[in-house]
């Protein structure tokens, strides 16, 4: 089973913890706010360690594609 998933009638089609409506965009938002994995389990009893890290994954895969993403502006 893939813990990620994307349908389109879920979150409009962004990719979710599977079974659930948390998306990899949130977890990861989360995590670069300074959240822990352990803040956000805590916060989200459907998710799993496993699950918060998979997204996390998923995310570096999807980057590795030959795609110039502009900044803008400066990250605080």
């Amino acid at each position: 089973m893939n813990v990620v998933e994307s349908k389109a009638n879920v979150m409009m089609g962004k990719p979710v913890i599977a079974g659930t409506r948390i998306t990899v965009e949130c977890i990861l938002e989360r995590i670069g706010a300074g959240e822990t994995i352990e803040q956000i389990v805590a916060e989200h009893p459907r998710l799993t360690r496993e699950a918060d890290l998979a997204a996390v994954e998923f995310a570096a895969r999807a980057l590795r594609a030959d795609v110039v993403y502009p900044v803008v502006g400066h990250a605080a």
